[in-house]
Protein backbone atom coordinates (compact mmCIF):
# COMPACT_ATOMS: atom_id res chain seq x y z
CA UNK A 1 0.00 0.00 0.00
CA UNK A 2 2.52 3.04 -1.35
CA UNK A 3 -0.10 5.78 -1.10
CA UNK A 4 -2.30 4.51 2.05
CA UNK A 5 -4.05 7.89 2.85
CA UNK A 6 -2.94 9.50 -0.12
CA UNK A 7 -5.45 11.40 -1.57
CA UNK A 8 -5.00 11.74 -5.79
CA UNK A 9 -6.28 13.63 -8.91
CA UNK A 10 -6.01 12.11 -12.11
CA UNK A 11 -7.17 14.31 -15.43
CA UNK A 12 -8.08 11.98 -18.48
CA UNK A 13 -8.25 9.45 -15.95
CA UNK A 14 -11.74 7.79 -17.52
CA UNK A 15 -9.32 5.55 -20.09
CA UNK A 16 -5.64 4.10 -21.24
CA UNK A 17 -2.95 5.72 -19.13
CA UNK A 18 -4.61 7.68 -16.75
CA UNK A 19 -7.26 4.70 -16.23
CA UNK A 20 -5.16 2.86 -15.33
CA UNK A 21 -2.95 5.03 -12.62
CA UNK A 22 -6.26 5.39 -11.24
CA UNK A 23 -6.50 1.75 -10.48
CA UNK A 24 -2.78 1.47 -9.54
CA UNK A 25 -3.73 4.12 -7.10
CA UNK A 26 -6.90 2.54 -5.63
CA UNK A 27 -5.21 -0.45 -5.41
CA UNK A 28 -2.68 1.03 -3.12
CA UNK A 29 -4.56 2.81 -0.84
CA UNK A 30 -5.79 6.36 -2.12
CA UNK A 31 -8.82 7.96 -2.74
CA UNK A 32 -8.88 9.57 -6.01
CA UNK A 33 -10.69 12.41 -8.13
CA UNK A 34 -11.00 11.12 -11.67
CA UNK A 35 -11.13 13.94 -14.17
CA UNK A 36 -12.83 13.81 -17.71
CA UNK A 37 -13.96 15.66 -20.36
CA UNK A 38 -17.60 14.32 -20.46
CA UNK A 39 -19.23 13.48 -17.16
CA UNK A 40 -20.81 10.33 -19.38
CA UNK A 41 -17.04 9.10 -19.75
CA UNK A 42 -16.66 10.07 -16.09
CA UNK A 43 -19.55 7.91 -15.29
CA UNK A 44 -18.40 5.24 -17.46
CA UNK A 45 -15.19 4.74 -16.18
CA UNK A 46 -16.41 4.76 -12.44
CA UNK A 47 -18.80 1.82 -13.17
CA UNK A 48 -15.93 -0.44 -14.71
CA UNK A 49 -13.61 0.83 -11.34
CA UNK A 50 -16.38 -0.54 -9.21
CA UNK A 51 -16.50 -3.69 -11.05
CA UNK A 52 -13.20 -4.91 -9.23
CA UNK A 53 -13.00 -2.29 -6.27
CA UNK A 54 -16.58 -1.84 -5.17
CA UNK A 55 -15.53 0.14 -1.78
CA UNK A 56 -13.27 2.44 -3.81
CA UNK A 57 -13.13 5.72 -2.42
CA UNK A 58 -13.39 7.42 -5.81
CA UNK A 59 -15.43 10.16 -7.21
CA UNK A 60 -15.48 11.76 -10.89
CA UNK A 61 -15.77 14.99 -11.84
CA UNK A 62 -15.78 16.86 -15.52
CA UNK A 63 -14.39 20.62 -15.28
CA UNK A 64 -12.71 22.57 -18.25
CA UNK A 65 -9.24 22.08 -17.98
CA UNK A 66 -8.65 25.43 -20.11
CA UNK A 67 -10.44 27.43 -17.63
CA UNK A 68 -8.70 28.44 -14.52
CA UNK A 69 -11.55 29.13 -12.37
CA UNK A 70 -13.27 25.58 -13.57
CA UNK A 71 -10.53 23.59 -12.59
CA UNK A 72 -9.86 25.44 -8.74
CA UNK A 73 -13.16 24.57 -8.21
CA UNK A 74 -13.11 21.00 -8.98
CA UNK A 75 -9.69 21.05 -6.97
CA UNK A 76 -11.35 22.93 -3.95
CA UNK A 77 -14.66 19.97 -4.82
CA UNK A 78 -11.94 17.13 -4.10
CA UNK A 79 -10.36 18.72 -1.04
CA UNK A 80 -13.94 19.77 0.45
CA UNK A 81 -15.09 15.88 -0.17
CA UNK A 82 -11.38 14.65 0.81
CA UNK A 83 -10.16 16.86 3.18
CA UNK A 84 -6.49 17.26 1.30
CA UNK A 85 -4.81 17.29 -2.12
CA UNK A 86 -1.62 14.93 -2.10
CA UNK A 87 -1.02 14.14 -5.81
CA UNK A 88 -1.80 15.83 -9.11
CA UNK A 89 -1.54 13.42 -12.48
CA UNK A 90 -1.94 16.14 -15.36
CA UNK A 91 -2.15 13.38 -17.56
CA UNK A 92 -5.30 14.80 -20.03
CA UNK A 93 -4.22 15.41 -23.71
CA UNK A 94 -4.63 15.02 -26.94
CA UNK A 95 -2.35 14.08 -30.26
CA UNK A 96 -1.83 15.36 -33.96
CA UNK A 97 -0.54 13.73 -36.85
CA UNK A 98 -1.14 16.58 -39.43
CA UNK A 99 1.47 17.78 -41.48
CA UNK A 100 2.58 21.59 -41.40
CA UNK A 101 1.17 22.38 -44.62
CA UNK A 102 -2.25 21.04 -43.68
CA UNK A 103 -1.90 22.12 -40.22
CA UNK A 104 -4.75 24.77 -38.84
CA UNK A 105 -3.34 27.21 -36.76
CA UNK A 106 -6.40 26.60 -34.92
CA UNK A 107 -6.15 23.18 -34.02
CA UNK A 108 -2.06 24.10 -32.92
CA UNK A 109 -3.49 26.68 -30.68
CA UNK A 110 -6.36 24.05 -29.19
CA UNK A 111 -3.37 21.26 -28.56
CA UNK A 112 -1.33 23.84 -26.89
CA UNK A 113 -4.70 24.62 -24.47
CA UNK A 114 -5.19 21.42 -23.67
CA UNK A 115 -1.74 19.83 -23.70
CA UNK A 116 -0.37 22.94 -21.83
CA UNK A 117 -2.43 25.75 -20.56
CA UNK A 118 -4.52 22.37 -18.44
CA UNK A 119 -0.94 21.99 -17.25
CA UNK A 120 -0.20 24.95 -15.57
CA UNK A 121 -4.37 25.33 -14.87
CA UNK A 122 -3.99 22.58 -12.81
CA UNK A 123 -0.14 23.15 -11.15
CA UNK A 124 -1.26 26.75 -10.55
CA UNK A 125 -4.87 25.59 -8.63
CA UNK A 126 -3.35 22.58 -6.25
CA UNK A 127 0.09 24.25 -5.57
CA UNK A 128 -1.33 26.42 -2.47
CA UNK A 129 -3.69 23.45 -1.44
CA UNK A 130 -0.16 21.61 -1.08
CA UNK A 131 1.81 24.00 -0.07
CA UNK A 132 -1.06 25.15 3.11
CA UNK A 133 -0.82 21.49 3.98
CA UNK A 134 3.31 20.67 3.95
CA UNK A 135 3.59 19.22 0.55
CA UNK A 136 2.57 17.18 -2.24
CA UNK A 137 2.97 15.96 -6.00
CA UNK A 138 2.46 16.59 -9.31
CA UNK A 139 3.23 14.41 -12.14
CA UNK A 140 2.96 15.66 -15.90
CA UNK A 141 2.02 13.35 -19.03
CA UNK A 142 5.13 14.08 -21.48
CA UNK A 143 5.20 11.73 -24.30
CA UNK A 144 9.11 10.35 -26.19
CA UNK A 145 8.36 12.44 -28.30
CA UNK A 146 8.88 15.37 -26.32
CA UNK A 147 12.73 14.34 -26.53
CA UNK A 148 13.03 12.96 -30.53
CA UNK A 149 10.36 15.10 -32.10
CA UNK A 150 8.11 13.40 -35.06
CA UNK A 151 7.97 13.72 -38.45
CA UNK A 152 4.67 15.43 -38.88
CA UNK A 153 1.89 16.44 -36.31
CA UNK A 154 4.42 19.64 -34.83
CA UNK A 155 2.26 20.76 -31.89
CA UNK A 156 1.79 17.15 -30.20
CA UNK A 157 5.98 17.32 -29.49
CA UNK A 158 5.81 21.21 -29.04
CA UNK A 159 3.68 20.79 -26.56
CA UNK A 160 4.78 18.13 -24.80
CA UNK A 161 8.49 19.92 -24.99
CA UNK A 162 6.85 22.64 -22.79
CA UNK A 163 5.47 20.47 -20.35
CA UNK A 164 9.11 19.10 -19.72
CA UNK A 165 9.97 22.67 -19.38
CA UNK A 166 6.92 23.62 -17.23
CA UNK A 167 7.71 20.59 -14.91
CA UNK A 168 11.69 20.86 -14.63
CA UNK A 169 11.01 24.86 -13.95
CA UNK A 170 7.94 23.96 -10.92
CA UNK A 171 10.31 21.47 -9.57
CA UNK A 172 13.03 24.09 -8.60
CA UNK A 173 10.47 26.94 -7.62
CA UNK A 174 8.17 23.91 -5.43
CA UNK A 175 10.52 22.26 -3.70
CA UNK A 176 10.83 25.04 -1.02
CA UNK A 177 7.52 24.06 -0.37
CA UNK A 178 8.29 20.69 -0.19
CA UNK A 179 6.22 19.86 -3.86
CA UNK A 180 8.14 17.38 -5.78
CA UNK A 181 6.99 17.86 -9.56
CA UNK A 182 7.89 15.34 -12.44
CA UNK A 183 6.78 14.32 -15.36
CA UNK A 184 6.52 10.76 -17.24
CA UNK A 185 7.14 10.19 -21.00
CA UNK A 186 5.68 6.66 -22.31
CA UNK A 187 6.66 5.69 -25.92
CA UNK A 188 4.17 3.24 -27.66
CA UNK A 189 1.40 1.85 -25.29
CA UNK A 190 -1.05 -0.07 -26.07
CA UNK A 191 -3.92 2.24 -25.63
CA UNK A 192 -7.23 1.70 -27.34
CA UNK A 193 -5.89 3.30 -30.31
CA UNK A 194 -3.02 1.56 -30.60
CA UNK A 195 -4.45 -1.71 -29.90
CA UNK A 196 -6.43 -0.79 -32.98
CA UNK A 197 -3.81 -0.86 -35.59
CA UNK A 198 -3.66 -3.13 -38.34
CA UNK A 199 -0.75 -5.67 -37.20
CA UNK A 200 1.81 -4.58 -40.32
CA UNK A 201 1.37 -1.38 -38.83
CA UNK A 202 2.28 -2.43 -34.96
CA UNK A 203 5.26 -4.41 -36.55
CA UNK A 204 6.79 -1.43 -37.93
CA UNK A 205 6.26 0.52 -34.69
CA UNK A 206 7.81 -2.44 -32.79
CA UNK A 207 10.85 -2.62 -35.06
CA UNK A 208 12.99 0.01 -33.31
CA UNK A 209 12.10 -0.57 -29.65
CA UNK A 210 14.82 -3.29 -28.41
CA UNK A 211 12.49 -4.62 -25.96
CA UNK A 212 10.64 -5.59 -29.42
CA UNK A 213 7.12 -4.73 -27.83
CA UNK A 214 4.68 -1.93 -27.30
CA UNK A 215 4.00 -0.98 -23.39
CA UNK A 216 1.08 -2.05 -21.50
CA UNK A 217 -1.29 0.98 -19.95
CA UNK A 218 -0.01 -0.97 -16.08
CA UNK A 219 3.59 -0.72 -16.79
CA UNK A 220 3.31 3.18 -17.49
CA UNK A 221 1.10 3.14 -14.55
CA UNK A 222 3.66 1.79 -11.93
CA UNK A 223 6.24 4.49 -12.75
CA UNK A 224 3.43 6.86 -11.91
CA UNK A 225 3.11 4.80 -8.49
CA UNK A 226 6.84 4.98 -8.26
CA UNK A 227 6.97 8.67 -8.64
CA UNK A 228 3.65 9.51 -6.13
CA UNK A 229 4.88 6.95 -3.50
CA UNK A 230 7.39 7.94 -0.81
CA UNK A 231 9.71 5.59 -2.76
CA UNK A 232 10.24 8.98 -4.46
CA UNK A 233 10.54 11.15 -1.89
CA UNK A 234 13.95 12.70 -3.04
CA UNK A 235 13.41 13.08 -6.83
CA UNK A 236 12.07 15.63 -8.40
CA UNK A 237 12.59 17.88 -11.71
CA UNK A 238 12.72 14.45 -13.65
CA UNK A 239 11.11 13.41 -17.19
CA UNK A 240 11.30 9.38 -16.71
CA UNK A 241 11.18 8.00 -20.16
CA UNK A 242 8.96 4.55 -20.10
CA UNK A 243 9.65 3.58 -23.61
CA UNK A 244 11.57 0.44 -24.03
CA UNK A 245 14.25 2.05 -24.82
CA UNK A 246 12.99 2.95 -28.37
CA UNK A 247 14.80 4.37 -30.92
CA UNK A 248 14.25 7.40 -33.34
Amino acid sequence: MLLQGKVAVVTGGTRGIGFAVVEAFVKNGASVALFGSRQETVDKALSKLRETAPDAPVIGLSPDLTDYAAVEAALGEVKARFGRIDILVNNAGISAREPLYQYDPAAFENIMNINVKAVFNGCRAVAPIMKEQGGGCIINTSSMVSLYGQPSGVGYPTSKFAVNGLTRSLARELGRDNIRVNAVAPGVTRTDMVAALPKEMIARVVAPIPLGRVGEPEEVANCFLFLASDLASYVTGEVLSVDGAAQT
